[in-house]
C-alpha cells in the first residue's frame, strides 16, 4: 500500500493558530476505511451475539451455571497467551491475510457448530473446542485490523477513525445480543448460528475489497518470532510516552471497570432488582460506551488528548461512585450513562495516543498490548468481588472509584511525560510526516 498523503494538521499544543478540525464523517472519504468499518460491523455483532448463544446453548446441554464461567474462561486464557504471538505476527506478515485468515477460521468453527446442531449431534465439549479456538484467533485479528486503520486513515483522522470502531462496538455489546435473542426467540438457536456464519461471512468479503497491508518493516531481514516478541517490550520500555500511556490506560480497566461483574449484586442490594434490573443497567452502560464514542468524533481529531483522557477517567470515576449512591434506580441510571460515556472517551483517546505515538513497525506488537488489557481486566474482579462479599457491593465500587480518581491525580503530578502528551504525539506525527515525505521521494526515484 502506498504510503497516505493526506495534509497534515499537527501544530504544537502551545501555539495560539487554530487547528483545523476534520468533518467527523470525512473518515468515510477513505475507500479503504469504508470497507474496514463495514466489515467490524458484521463481525462484532456476530462476535458479540455469539456470546449469548454460546451460553444459552451450553446451559441448554448441561443445566449447570460452571458450564457459563468455563465458556469464558477458555476464550480468556488464550487471548492473554496468544495477544503475545499475535502482534509479534502482524508486524511480520501482511494484514489483510491474516485478519482474513482469522474470521475464516472463526466462521468455520461456527459452521462446524450449525451442522451438529442440525444433525443433533452437538455435545458441550465441542463449544469448549470451538471458543478456544476462537479465542486463540482473536489476537491475531484485532491488532492488525487496528493496524489497517492507522495505515489507511493516516494521522490526521485516526482519533476518528478508532472513535467510530469503538462506537461500533459498544453499539454491538448491546445490539448483538438483542439481536441474537430475538432469533433464538423467534426461531432457535440453529437460526441464531445461521446469522452468525452469514455475518462473518459478510465480514470476511469486505476485507477482501481491500488492498493489501504490510508493516514498514516489510522488505526488512526477519529475526526469529521470539526476538520479535522480546523487541515489542524492549521498544515499550525505551519509549517512555507509549509505555506512560499503556499503563494510564490500564488504570480504569483494573481498578473501576470490574463493577460490571457485580452488577447483580448491586441491583440486588441496592435497588432489589433481578435480572431485569440487571439487563437494564447493562444495556444502559453500552449506550453509554457508544455516546462516549461518538463525542469523541464529535470533537475531531483535536490536539488536546491530555485534558481530553485525564478528565474523562476522572469523571468515570466520579460519576461511577454517584451512581451507586443514588437511591432511585431510575435516577441512577443516568449518572451509569455518563460514567459509561466517560469510560469509552478515555479508552478511545488512549488507544489514539498510542497508535500516534508508536512507529509502523512495532504497530501490531503495540496494539496486541492494548488489547492484553481487555484480557487481564477480569484479574481486578476478584478484589473487587472480595470487598463486595465483606462491604457491600456499593462500598467496594465506591472504594475502586475512590482509588482511581487518586490514582490518576497522583499520575498526572508525578509524570512529566503523561503532562506532555500533546507535546509527544505533536513530535511523533511530525517525524511521521517527514518519514512519509521521504517514502515518496523514494518511491518517485524508484
Amino acid at each position: 500500500m502506498r504510503p497516505h498523503t493526506g495534509v497534515s494538521v499537527i501544530s504544537s499544543p502551545a501555539s495560539d493558530s487554530p487547528v483545523p478540525k476534520s468533518r467527523a464523517l470525512d473518515v468515510f472519504a477513505v475507500p479503504q476505511f469504508r470497507w474496514l468499518f463495514l466489515g467490524n460491523v458484521a463481525f462484532f455483532f456476530a462476535m458479540q451475539g455469539q456470546i449469548l448463544t454460546r451460553s444459552i446453548i451450553a446451559w441448554d446441554l448441561t443445566g449447570a451455571a460452571t458450564s457459563l464461567a468455563m465458556i469464558n474462561l477458555v476464550v480468556a486464557v488464550p487471548m492473554i497467551f496468544a495477544s503475545l504471538i499475535g502482534g509479534a505476527i502482524t508486524d511480520r506478515v501482511e494484514r489483510r491475510q491474516l485478519v482474513i485468515a482469522g474470521q475464516c477460521l472463526i466462521a468455520c468453527n461456527d459452521l462446524f457448530i450449525l451442522t451438529l446442531l442440525l444433525t443433533g449431534h452437538l455435545q458441550f465439549w465441542h463449544l469448549l473446542v470451538t471458543a478456544f479456538l476462537a479465542g486463540c484467533a482473536f489476537p491475531f485479528i484485532m491488532p492488525a485490523r487496528m493496524a489497517i486503520t492507522a495505515t489507511v486513515v493516516g494521522p490526521e483522522k485516526i482519533q476518528t477513525a478508532m472513535a467510530f470502531s469503538s462506537s461500533t462496538l459498544n453499539l454491538a455489546r448491546v445490539a448483538g445480543p438483542g439481536l441474537m435473542g430475538v432469533v433464538i426467540a423467534q426461531f432457535s438457536t440453529t437460526a441464531a448460528y445461521v446469522v452468525s456464519v452469514s455475518l462473518y461471512s459478510t465480514a470476511i468479503l469486505c476485507m477482501l475489497g481491500m488492498e493489501r497491508s504490510h508493516s514498514a518493516s516489510h522488505g526488512q531481514p526477519k529475526k526469529k518470532l521470539l526476538a520479535d516478541i522480546l523487541h515489542g517490550f524492549s521498544y515499550v520500555r525505551h519509549n517512555r510516552p507509549v509505555f506512560i500511556c499503556l499503563v494510564f490506560g490500564l488504570l480504569p480497566m483494573f481498578v473501576a471497570m470490574p463493577f460490571q461483574s457485580i452488577l447483580v449484586m448491586l441491583a440486588e442490594q441496592a435497588w432489589q432488582r433481578g435480572e431485569g434490573g440487571v439487563g437494564t443497567l447493562m444495556a444502559i452502560g453500552g449506550v453509554g460506551g457508544v455516546l462516549g464514542s461518538l463525542w469523541i468524533v464529535k470533537r475531531g481529531d483535536t490536539i488536546h488528548r491530555l485534558k481530553l483522557m485525564v478528565g474523562t477517567t476522572a469523571a468515570f470515576g466520579l460519576f461511577l461512585a454517584l451512581f451507586v449512591h443514588t437511591p432511585n434506580f431510575y435516577l441512577a441510571l443516568a449518572p451509569l450513562l455518563i460514567a459509561n460515556l466517560c469510560a469509552s472517551a478515555c479508552q478511545t483517546v488512549n488507544n489514539a495516543s498510542i497508535q500516534l505515538l508508536v512507529d509502523d513497525s512495532v504497530r501490531g506488537r503495540m496494539s496486541s498490548l492494548m488489547m492484553l488489557s481487555f484480557g487481564l481486566t477480569p484479574i481486578g474482579v476478584f478484589p473487587m468481588a472480595l470487598a463486595a462479599d465483606r462491604f457491600g457491593a456499593a462500598t467496594s465500587i465506591t472504594g475502586a472509584c475512590v482509588l482511581l480518581v487518586t490514582l490518576v491525580v497522583i499520575f498526572y503530578l508525578a509524570s512529566k511525560t503523561l503532562r506532555n502528551l500533546d507535546q509527544n504525539v505533536a513530535a511523533a506525527m511530525a517525524r511521521g510526516a517527514e518519514q512519509r515525505a521521504r517514502a515518496r521521494e523514494e518511491f518517485k526515484a524508484a
